[in-house]
């Protein structure tokens, strides 16, 4: 019987730290935990719709490992989302957070909805419900939620509300992602494409691109995508392709991005952007380049198609766009990736820093978050390249090495209870 995406997200993600764990010696204890998540929750729940009709949801809110601190991860909205999608994000974010050496553990939540189709009365509805069926697993000590696909700062704002309404005073540091005016940090819509922006520049000067002539294609144009293109380009990078869930535009001499964003906030897509040519979303990921930024979707690049990929450079933007067939592939091509546990961290380093502030109160400017950001992941992408260059491996493997190693050294300190 054949595997959902999902299924084999997970078991893709827990082979690998099996596999790095044996590489290592870790001690199967911890490979063991490490393979399953800690707490698995399903919830089904009510939702008037405005039509005065019920129609029930099925959410998940999964926390995978806390052994360095509460969990962290963001909560997805999409009418496709699985129970193993999310166990499998939420075993990267606890590998990510490691990577970056910040005090988390790793969580993933999401409901099966399409929120694309629903009022803005039937999202907050459906949210606070959501957020009311979890609560008891959520909390500033204990496991944050933050934006992800399909869901956004008004949506933190709804869980941070529905939360605090049950404590009887307001609890900032409960979700991150939040909107400014409640809590939400300074630079923190940027942070995930603005620490791929920060990956690229990197990598790109370890394989011996000039930043300044290389040209880039980007898959998917939402938040990441989007904010990864605009500060590439102020770096003087030429962005040929872009696309959205429709399709995307090509011109090899470059897209005017500032009208690219106009026509995707006037009609909702790229798609017929003048002086371009119309390609799909496939066509993109084998166009000749210098960095490729998968910031889409899982299993974009695949055993069939990886053989076709062109680009020198992979950042990826998007949490697991590579299967592992693919990745073996692309490394055997001479194609450098930037694996998601680092490349992608920037949102999750500054919900740490929105998390702090919160909890105690205290504001920085968006300056210095950036500046924080640009530290954080200019150190752990160092590390990164030096295991991989010490143990002769990828950055994907190089990275699970850093991550695993930390996590074990936290459970064997805080060893089994009782």
């Amino acid at each position: 019987m054949s595997t959902s995406i999902g299924e084999q997200a997970f078991d893709g993600v827990r082979k690998l730290i099996n596999d790095v764990c044996d590489r290592i010696c870790i001690a199967k204890a911890c490979s063991l935990r490490l393979a399953e998540c800690k707490r698995e929750l399903i919830v089904h729940f009510p939702v008037k719709m405005d039509d005065g009709t019920v129609r029930v949801f099925t959410g998940f809110r999964v926390l995978h490992n806390d052994s360095r601190g509460p969990a962290k991860g963001g909560i997805r909205y999409h009418p496709d989302v699985t129970l193993d999608e999310v166990k499998a994000l939420a075993a990267l974010m606890t590998l990510k957070t490691a990577v970056a050496d910040i005090p988390y553990g790793g969580a993933k939540g999401a409901v099966i909805c399409n929120p694309k189709v629903l009022s803005q009365n039937e999202l907050e509805r459906l949210t606070r419900r959501y957020a009311a069926e979890i609560t008891l697993f959520i909390g500033p000590e204990t496991d944050i939620p933050a934006p992800d696909v399909g869901t956004n700062p008004q949506i933190m704002a709804w869980i941070m509300d529905t939360f605090s309404m049950g404590k009887g005073y307001s609890v900032p540091a409960v979700t991150t992602g939040k909107p400014l005016d409640i809590g939400g940090s300074r630079g923190r819509f940027e942070a995930t494409g603005r620490g791929c922006m920060i990956a690229a520049l990197l990598a790109a000067k370890h394989v011996g691109i000039n930043a300044g002539e290389a040209t880039v294609t980007v898959q998917g144009f939402g938040n990441v995508g989007a904010v990864a293109a605009k500060l590439l380009a102020r770096e003087g990078c030429r962005l040929i392709a872009i696309s959205d869930s429709k399709g995307g535009v090509y011109n090899p001499k470059g897209l005017d991005l500032e009208l690219l964003l106009a026509q995707k906030k006037e009609t909702g897509s790229v798609i017929g952007f003048r002086n371009a040519e119309t390609i799909t979303n496939a066509e993109l990921l084998e166009l000749g380049c210098d960095i490729l930024v998968p910031a889409a979707f899982e299993h974009q690049l695949v055993k069939a198609n990886a053989t076709s990929v062109k680009a020198k450079l992979i950042i990826e933007g998007a949490n697991n766009p590579i299967t592992p067939e693919a990745d073996r592939i692309l490394g055997d091509n001479g194609i450098f990736v930037v694996p998601d546990i680092l490349a992608n961290t920037g949102g999750v380093i500054v919900s740490y820093l929105e998390w702090v502030q919160g909890l105690q109160f205290l504001f920085w400017e968006e300056e210095e978050v950036n500046d924080y950001l640009q530290r954080i992941l200019t150190k752990a992408f160092a590390e990164v390249l030096q295991t991989s260059h010490q143990e002769k491996v990828d950055m994907r493997t190089a990275a699970y090495i850093i991550a695993l190693r930390r996590l074990a050294s936290a459970m064997a300190w805080r060893g089994i209870f009782p």
